[in-house]
C-alpha cells in the first residue's frame, strides 16, 4: 500500500499550535500515523459532511482522505467540547 501525504489546512496548523506541547506530541503521532492507515481502529465517518474522525484523549481531528491524489487533509484539531461546532 502507498504512503499517503499529510497536509494541514491553515486554521487546523494554528489549532495545533494552541494546544500544549505535551498534548500536541501525542496528536502528531496519530497524525503521522494516519500516513500509513488513512482508517485506523476508532475512526468514524462523519455524518453530515465530508470527512473522519480520530479521537486522542480529549482532542478531535477531523479529517479527509483524497484517494486519487494518495492525500490525507487536516480540517480540524480541537478539543472535543468545541472542534464540532
Amino acid at each position: 500500500m502507498n504512503k499517503f501525504r499529510i497536509q494541514f489546512t491553515r486554521k487546523a496548523a494554528k489549532q495545533l499550535d494552541k494546544i500544549p506541547d505535551s498534548e500536541a506530541k501525542k496528536i502528531l503521532s496519530v497524525i503521522t500515523n494516519l500516513a500509513n492507515d488513512p482508517r485506523p481502529i476508532g475512526c468514524k465517518k462523519l455524518k453530515g459532511r465530508n470527512g473522519y474522525r480520530i479521537r486522542k484523549g480529549n482532542y478531535r481531528i477531523i479529517y479527509e482522505i483524497f484517494e486519487s491524489r494518495l492525500v490525507i487533509d487536516i480540517i480540524t484539531i480541537g478539543h472535543r467540547r468545541d472542534v464540532y461546532r
